[in-house]
């Protein structure tokens, strides 16, 4: 394939929200686990500290990123940060859960983020596209 064809391949891609979500999103995921094994392997931090610490920061970040650059959204940014604000609080609780389960049946954290953070990623992606950075409908469209 000439490399005008893997242009118009990878923009093809590109141009779906879903590849721009998991693009950032693995970024999200990276950032995570790192602050989550800093914390707790090299700080000592309670599993129950760390796990919610560095998911509320990763998810701070991962707002401004889906906002701008995944949806591109006309959606108010008030509106659109108590939405998310919300899906942050219901995801905070349910990664913590996820993970303290997973170290609760002898699993490593690692297992139980994973798990977590696939659970969260399959509802945010919908929450996003069609509840907090939904495109208003406009008049004669």
């Amino acid at each position: 394939m000439s490399s005008g064809g893997w242009y118009r391949v990878v923009g093809w891609f590109w141009s779906h929200s879903a590849v721009r979500y998991l693009v950032v999103g693995g970024g999200a995921f990276l950032v995570d686990v790192g602050l989550l094994a800093l914390l707790h392997d090299v700080f000592g931090v309670p599993l129950v500290a760390a796990t919610p610490t560095a998911f509320l920061l990763s998810f701070a970040v991962t707002f401004l990123l889906q906002r701008t650059f995944t949806f591109g959204t006309e959606a108010g940014l008030a509106t659109s940060a108590a939405k998310y604000t919300a899906l942050v609080a219901f995801n905070t609780v349910a990664t913590t859960g996820i993970v303290a389960a997973g170290s609760a049946l002898g699993l490593p954290w690692i297992v139980g983020k994973v798990v977590a953070v696939v659970s969260t990623t399959v509802w945010n992606y919908f929450a996003y596209r069609f509840w907090i950075f939904a495109r208003r409908s406009r008049p004669g469209r």
